[in-house]
């Protein structure tokens, strides 16, 4: 199929604009090609325009990266992945000793190992940063017992990180060049701000919705230990030349093997369901990818977000097309959402799903087995309902969180018996974000938000 560039270079732009969205670089593999295409600025302050070999921070879509050096490493036989973490990285801990004898590579890969995610921690800049990270987070509860849901886990990726280094005998950084980076040709991506200073780089810009944002007082307030989770600095092209990749079976375009293609068929082998298809349109997971599922079409990709810059890639294996978005702030989410429903239905006849929020006529449901407090590390859960028969969520930092940000208060709309559209929160946009009731493998009830799971203690 021809890519008309002219076409969706004026679509880009013009939704980039609705959307006020300053910059925004879009990538797109479709039959063995590569087309990069540029809208709008890199920094509203300086005025500096966006182009195709322009860079932006990647959030999470790190860990896809992180996730393929680890099957590196499978291939190699240097590491199992059901071999217990504690058998590669003998500090590695928890709080509940038994519980971490049975967290495995896999489970760290598929977030099922139970390691909570909103643990940062600042270890400095040195070499050393990953090892007293994981040192650090000797002390961190686990969100839920290993093995018993899936919940999103940042902490589990720096752990792999640090794997990644003890074998290898590099910093992550080090290795990720070496093992990715210089075979794939990808000279746009790095770990560094230093590094990234060599090129045009995307200024994250924050402001309210419906309005043009302003550049953000920093460009990144991540410390060196975010990266296997949170750091790779990439183009969009060079995201579309690492998924090339994985869509040619783990070979190079001049035909080095990366990865084996037992290894790149294991990354997209569902690990586990998710019971929130909505946050990040998780169907399931696999080791590293998020598995998606159009109406029977099978797909994998992520997304990530840090300050305000957002990424999004998107893939349709059978017909050999990727979609990557990178945008540097305003109503990123909103541009992604209209831009790859047009490029997937006619590239790849992928129809995406609507939009999440509460049905014209919501449901009426019994709240009673819902309603009580939930807890995980540094979060506090209350799901209440009034005499009106209305349902409310209290979402609250707690301990080592408690200065994050104030309590959300929001209301709840069923939109089925267990998941319901959150509104009224500031920090959404004037969105709706689920809140999904489940119950983990050993009966306890649940309940996610951000697709981390938070057990029911009252």
């Amino acid at each position: 199929m021809t890519f008309d560039s002219a076409r969706w270079q004026a679509r880009l732009d013009g939704l980039r604009a609705a959307h006020h969205v300053p910059g925004a670089t879009l990538a797109v593999l479709v039959d063995g090609e590569i087309h990069e295409l540029a809208s709008g600025l890199l920094h509203r302050g300086t005025g500096v325009e966006t182009t195709t070999d322009s860079v932006f921070l990647s959030g999470s879509l790190a860990k896809v990266y992180t996730a393929t050096l680890v099957m590196r490493l499978v291939d190699s036989g240097d590491l199992d992945l059901d071999a217990p973490v504690v058998s590669v990285l003998p500090e590695f801990a928890t709080p509940d000793a038994e519980a971490t004898k049975t967290i495995t590579i896999r489970r760290l890969l598929s977030h099922t190992g139970g390691l909570t995610c909103d643990f940062t921690y600042d270890s400095g800049r040195g070499d050393d940063c990953l090892a007293k990270y994981v040192e650090a987070a000797r002390e961190v509860a686990l969100d839920c017992p290993p093995g018993t849901a899936i919940s999103y886990s940042s902490l589990g990726y720096v752990v792999l990180g640090r794997v990644i280094e003890v074998l290898t005998g590099k910093t992550w950084d080090q290795a990720l060049k070496d093992m990715l980076f210089t075979p794939l040709g990808l000279e746009r991506s790095m770990t560094l701000p230093e590094e990234a200073l060599r090129f045009r780089v995307a200024m994250s810009h924050l402001g309210e919705p419906g309005a043009d944002p302003d550049p953000a007082p920093a460009w990144d307030l991540m410390p060196r230990s975010a990266g296997p989770y949170g750091r790779v600095i990439i183009s969009a092209g060079d995201v579309a030349r690492f998924v090339q990749m994985h869509l040619d079976g783990g070979t190079a375009p001049d035909g080095t093997r990366v990865l084996s293609a037992d290894a790149v068929a294991a990354m997209q082998r569902r690990e586990v369901d998710s019971p929130d298809k909505w946050t990040v349109s998780a169907d399931g997971w696999g080791l590293g990818w998020t598995l998606y599922d159009w109406e029977g079409t099978p797909g994998y990709g992520h997304d990530g977000s840090a300050v305000a810059q957002h990424s999004y890639l998107r893939v349709v294996p059978h017909a050999g097309v990727a979609v990557v978005l990178l945008a540097n702030g305003g109503g990123t989410d909103r541009l992604y959402a209209d831009l790859f429903r047009e490029l997937l239905a006619e590239l790849a006849g992928v129809r995406m799903p609507d939009a999440f929020g509460p049905p014209a006529d919501p449901p009426v449901v019994d709240m009673a087995p819902l309603v009580g407090v939930y807890k995980r590390e540094g979060v506090v859960t209350t799901i209440a309902q009034d005499d009106d028969g209305r349902a409310h969520i209290r979402y609250e930092f707690v301990d080592g969180m408690k200065d994050f940000s104030p309590p959300l208060e929001m209301d709840l709309v069923p939109v089925s018996e267990t998941v319901f559209a959150a509104s009224g929160g500031p920090a959404f946009s004037g969105g709706h974000i689920p809140v999904v009731f489940s119950t983990l493998s050993d009966g306890t009830p649940c309940v996610y938000i951000g697709m981390r799971a938070t057990p029911k203690t009252g």
